[in-house]
């Protein structure tokens, strides 16, 4: 092959859709193309008039305009454009112009033609949008993971054991070792029809009657757990292993309406759940020390990292490395409570930021703090829960969870605090709302109570929802802050860049992609009222409320997922070259597919800030008033 034809090859090779293309067909287009150059202002295509040619920037930039002359997109170096005349009638729909010197392959109609009609992903490429490619994208990955297109109807492989909740301990026990079943349901049977009341297990049957000699005739009610945990049988496999995750349950019974289908077991799920981040929860509450824990929290990255491997969506990932943090803080206040003794009033440990939002990943720090109850006296009780706050903060730094830089930890006096003063802290920050006091304090409007009187964090939840959506003024400050943190992409649809310090030529996927996600999603569902905490689930209720078109909400839930993909990745790649992972990416290091569709996630982005800015008003710069 002659060498400009070689590097027309080599440069189309690196952008989709030509990027995994078959060399038959790259021979047909690198054989057909024409080369044109336009200078910058120079109106490339024109609105209806005739186009039979595929155009690719080699080098330069253009715009591209609607009918009625408002910008539709910028596009540069290894971007096409006049695909969508090409599928019609060879009209031009979008005028076309060149902003910058711009060098152009020109790939003829027949070939076009041919590669629509021989190369699926070509095909699908030219035929959708922006969004719409990387909708694509993400539906292909999810389809390919087993525990996210599998109903957990799938686990479901031996007959329901119940009984009444009047039934004995020994009754009880006789029918679980006769029917071979680790969990059995208890069922009120006082009405029309069964209804499942609660569930023992083997567990509860040596903790609870045998460790305290309880009789044989104690009816099973005593010791049964209630308030159960359930799943529906609509839902997923990952949805079930979520939520043993989130709520530490080794049993879960699926239901179909009040009537129950079946229960899965912790063991049933490890059969497709080979990253085993449901074994290592359970491992963290066997640990009896510091020392324990820290030795197991070695597994967190191989656990992430197979969790990557396996192609598990960013939902799973975030919530499931959450779960596995939310069990060691857990297990260390046990152990603190082990030490210091019972604490002297009730109180509820609060994780804040990404663990509430169940979107945690590796490269995470710490931010918890304390709501204690009101009968609180600080000369009194304040140096026990110093000091618990002190073991698990030191505890949580041993496993590999640092301490917060900002110092928004349960070991600061200003976040250990009692219910009636954290009511205080949100009602002034919602009612008197200041953008530097809201800047400190967008974390703890993210918040899950994960120990002890978790009721107590409820009530901050439900404060929240009354208050947050009647207050508008609030609703500016916290928008005109989510607007602080925008995406790193350039007027030409390029990347921007750190220009200078270690992270030179390098932009930060968190707080430049996924940061400014969840800051803008955050507003959107505080303005209606949702409780959810995690940013997929809070568009799943800004979408109910019609705040957002469905279509935007869709396309903000595509972006922050690939966005989050390519952010695991990289940190899974950092690991496994035994790297110290973190969230700086060079555009270098991305493959042609992942530059191109985070261009459009960061498009995604770039349009909802600024409906963001023009929903609440948030134009003007941040000021006290």
């Amino acid at each position: 092959m002659q060498a400009e034809l070689l590097d027309i090859r080599n440069h189309i090779t690196q952008h989709s859709p030509f990027d995994e293309m078959p060399d038959d067909l790259l021979e047909r287009i690198v054989s057909g193309i024409e080369i044109a150059y336009y200078r910058a202002g120079t109106d490339i295509l024109e609105l209806g008039e005739q186009n039979t040619w595929l155009h690719y920037v080699r080098s330069g930039a253009v715009e591209i305009f609607r009918r009625s002359g408002e910008l539709y997109n910028r596009l540069g170096e290894g971007e096409i454009y006049g695909q969508f005349g090409l599928l019609r009638n060879q009209k031009v729909r979008f005028p076309v112009k060149a902003i910058e010197d711009c060098l152009i392959y020109k790939i003829p109609l027949e070939i076009f033609q041919h590669l629509w009609e021989h190369d699926e992903n070509f095909a699908d490429f030219v035929e959708i949008e922006d969004h719409s490619r990387l909708r694509s994208a993400i539906s292909r990955q999810q389809k390919s993971n087993d525990l996210m297109s599998s109903r957990v109807t799938r686990l479901i492989n031996r007959r329901t054991v119940s009984a009444p909740t009047t039934v004995r301990l020994q009754e009880a026990a006789r029918i679980m070792t006769d029917k071979g079943v680790s969990a059995l349901l208890l069922m009120d049977e006082s009405g029309p029809s069964p209804r499942l009341q609660g569930i023992i297990t083997d567990r509860d049957l040596r903790t609870r009657a045998v460790t305290n000699a309880l009789p044989s005739e104690t009816p099973v009610s005593e010791i049964m757990t209630e308030d159960l945990t359930t799943i529906s049988v609509r839902a997923f496999i990952f949805e079930a292993m979520l939520t043993m995750l989130h709520n530490n349950v080794h049993h879960l019974p699926v239901m179909e309406g009040h009537e129950v289908r079946g229960v899965i077991a912790l063991s049933d799920i490890v059969k497709y759940e080979s990253q085993s981040s449901l074994y290592l929860v359970s491992n963290i509450y066997h640990q009896n020390h510091v020392k324990g824990l820290k030795k197991i929290s070695r597994e967190v990255r191989d656990s992430f990292v197979r969790m990557v491997n396996e192609d598990a969506n960013s939902h799973m990932i975030g919530s499931a490395m959450a779960g596995i943090g939310r069990s060691f803080s857990q297990r260390l206040l046990e152990l603190g409570e082990e030490k210091l003794g019972p604490p002297p009033v009730p109180y509820c440990f609060m994780a804040l930021g990404s663990m509430a939002r169940d979107e945690q990943l590796v490269v995470t720090d710490q931010d918890n703090a304390l709501i204690l109850d009101d009968s609180f006296i600080p000369e009194e009780h304040d140096e026990y829960f110093l000091a618990l706050a002190k073991f698990v903060s030191d505890g949580l730094a041993e496993c590999g969870y640092t301490y917060c830089t900002g110092d928004i930890m349960a070991t600061n006096p200003k976040w250990r605090q009692p219910l009636r003063v954290w009511k205080d802290y949100f009602t002034d920050w919602i009612d008197n709302p200041k953008a530097e006091a809201l800047l400190n304090s967008n974390i703890f409007f993210d918040l899950d109570g994960i120990h002890g009187e978790t009721d107590f964090a409820e009530q901050l939840k439900t404060l929240i929802v009354e208050k947050a959506s009647h207050s508008q003024r609030f609703l500016t400050f916290l928008a005109r802050n989510a607007l602080n943190r925008t995406p790193p992409l350039g007027f030409f649809r390029t990347f921007v860049l750190e220009e200078d310090g270690k992270h030179q030529k390098t932009f930060n996927l968190k707080r430049r992609g996924t940061a400014p996600v969840s800051d803008l999603i955050r507003v959107h569902a505080l303005a209606c009222g949702s409780r959810a905490q995690n940013s997929f689930e809070r568009l799943r209720d800004i979408a109910k409320t019609r705040l957002m078109l469905d279509d935007d909400a869709g396309n903000l839930r595509d972006a922050l997922e690939f966005i989050s993909i390519v952010r695991i990745r990289h940190q899974a790649l950092a690991i496994e070259e035994e790297r110290e992972p973190d969230n700086n990416v060079r555009p270098e290091d991305l493959s042609p597919f992942e530059r191109s569709h985070l261009k459009d996630a960061f498009q995604i982005v770039s349009n909802a800030q600024k409906f963001l800015r023009f929903r609440y008003n948030a134009g003007g710069a941040n000021r006290n008033v």
